[in-house]
């Protein structure tokens, strides 16, 4: 008799286990996550090793928004995910010239760049409309970053999630 109610205790246990695990996994993959930065392409506001935590609910929803900083699946060789910062949006004709981001026509002011930063198109296209469905992305680091000058415009489906805290290194948390 006692061996039944030592089962049914084991059962509950386990059922309560899954359950919980199934929730954090859920949570982890729909709506909070942390990655880990890799590489200097969003220097200066982001550094190698940085640990940041994502937000995906908005990316599960398409809902990015020009100047959030996003990470998503680069498509290249090694299955890496990037870090980059939203410039346009579907419908924004982003254009570089004369070392200069213009959105829409307009000079985009990014004081998140060092004075004196030179963003250089990288191609022969200078001018790109952004269509439905699809984000321009650009690094921090203009002169070391493989952005949509490089890959064109990010598909939506490719965001994993968009950077809300920087946690690590302790001495530099910020929200963003």
């Amino acid at each position: 008799m006692e061996h039944k109610g030592v089962l049914k205790n084991i059962g509950g246990y386990v059922f309560y286990i899954i359950l919980a695990v199934v929730f954090a996994l859920t949570f982890r993959t729909y709506v909070f996550a942390r990655t880990t930065v890799i590489g200097p392409s969003m220097q200066p506001t982001f550094h190698d090793k940085d640990s940041v935590f994502l937000e995906k609910v908005s990316t599960e929803t398409g809902h990015i928004s020009r100047g959030e900083i996003v990470t998503f699946y680069s498509k290249d060789e090694n299955n890496d995910d990037y870090i980059k910062r939203v410039i346009g949006i579907a419908g924004d004709k982003v254009e570089i010239k004369d070392g200069k981001v213009y959105l829409n026509g307009q000079l985009l002011s990014e004081d998140y760049l060092p004075k004196g930063t030179i963003t250089e198109p990288n191609s022969l296209i200078t001018q790109y409309v952004i269509p439905k469905g699809y984000v321009f992305v650009l690094g921090d680091n203009r002169g070391n970053s493989t952005d949509s000058r490089i890959l064109g415009p990010i598909n939506l489906k490719d965001i994993r999630g968009h950077v809300i805290l920087r946690v690590y290194p302790f001495n530099n948390i910020r929200a963003f």
